[in-house]
C-alpha cells in the first residue's frame, strides 16, 4: 500500500460579505427628486433655494453653503418638497458634517431656516421696507434744514446792540399839522344808495334813497351826528373842503358810526373803520 506523503494543508480562504456603503443625504434627495421626475429648477421654485446650493447638497458638498444653519436649513426644506422625513434627512446631515443636534426646540429652528419659503419675506414687503426708510430720511433732512439752517441767518446780540447805537433819533416834531375843521359833507358815488343820519339821541336829521352826486351836509347844530347804511364804500367825506378818509371801502352795514368833523378828522388817513355793530 503507497504511503501518503504529509504535505502543506491547503489554505482555505474565508470572504465575509461586504457591507454596504450608507447612502448619503445628498444622495437619497437626488434619487427621490429623480423618482418624482422633478428637475432642480422646479425644486427651486418651491424651495426658494437656489439651484447651485441644491446641487451641492445633493453632492454632498455642504461645506460650499454659506453655513451650517443654511446646510441644516436647506437640506430641511428640500425634504419637505418631496415628502421626505424632514428629521430624519436632518440628522443625516449633521452625521455628514459632525454637527452636534443644538439644545434647542424644534420649533426655534424652524424658524431660524433661511430655505424655508414661509420665513423668506416677499419682494413686496423689501421694497416697502425701502421706501419707507427713504420717506424717513428725506423728512429728517428738511427737519434738520429747519431746525438748523436758519440760525446761520440770524445776527448776533452783538450785531443788533450795534444797529441799534447807531440808528438814527428821529427829530423831535415842534409843529402839528392842522385838523380840518368846518361842515361835513357826504357825497353819494353811486346811484340809489340809501343812508340815514341821526342825533346821537336818535332823532333823526335826514334818510333817503341818494342819487349819485347827491350831497348831505351835516346841520353845524347836530348834537353827535352819526350814520346808519348799508354802503360806506359810496360815499366821499369832506370837512371843511379837505377830502378825508371813506368809512370802508367794501360793501357791508355800519350803524353808530359819529361823522362829526372831530371824529372824522381823528380817524386814520387810510381807509376802513372799527365795527359798530351791525
Amino acid at each position: 500500500m503507497d504511503e501518503i506523503e504529509d504535505g502543506p494543508e491547503p489554505e482555505i480562504q474565508t470572504t465575509e460579505p461586504e457591507t454596504a456603503a450608507p447612502i448619503n443625504v445628498g444622495a437619497r434627495l437626488k434619487a427621490e427628486r429623480e423618482k418624482q421626475g422633478l428637475s432642480r429648477e422646479e425644486v427651486g421654485e418651491k424651495t426658494k433655494i437656489a439651484e447651485r446650493h441644491l446641487t451641492s447638497i445633493e453632492e454632498g458638498r455642504f461645506s460650499d453653503l454659506p453655513g451650517r444653519t443654511y446646510a441644516i436649513g436647506f437640506a430641511r426644506s428640500y425634504a419637505r418638497a418631496l415628502g421626505l422625513d424632514e428629521k430624519d434627512v436632518v440628522e443625516g446631515v449633521r452625521d455628514e458634517m459632525g454637527v452636534a443636534a443644538p439644545q434647542v426646540s424644534e420649533r426655534k429652528l424652524d424658524y431660524m431656516e433661511p430655505g424655508d419659503p414661509a420665513r423668506v419675506p416677499s419682494s413686496k414687503l423689501a421694497w416697502g421696507v425701502a421706501a419707507l426708510l427713504i420717506v424717513l430720511l428725506v423728512i429728517g433732512a428738511f427737519t434738520w434744514k429747519g431746525f438748523f439752517v436758519p440760525a446761520a441767518d440770524l445776527p448776533t446780540i452783538k450785531d443788533e446792540t450795534e444797529a441799534v447805537a447807531t440808528a438814527p433819533t428821529a427829530a423831535p416834531t415842534t409843529t402839528q399839522t392842522a385838523l380840518p375843521t368846518g361842515e361835513v359833507v357826504f357825497t353819494a358815488t353811486v346811484e340809489g344808495v340809501w343812508v340815514k343820519f341821526y342825533n346821537r339821541n336818535g332823532s333823526q336829521l335826514f334818510q333817503k334813497q341818494m342819487a349819485k352826486g347827491e350831497t348831505f351836509t351835516i346841520p353845524a347844530d347836530a348834537d353827535g351826528p352819526q350814520i346808519w347804511t348799508g354802503r360806506p364804500d359810496a360815499f366821499t367825506i369832506s370837512v371843511g373842503g379837505q377830502q378825508v378818509a371813506p368809512l370802508a371801502t367794501e360793501q357791508r352795514t355800519i350803524r353808530d358810526v359819529p361823522v362829526d368833523a372831530a371824529s372824522l378828522t381823528s380817524r386814520p388817513a387810510g381807509p376802513g373803520i372799527p365795527t359798530h355793530g351791525n
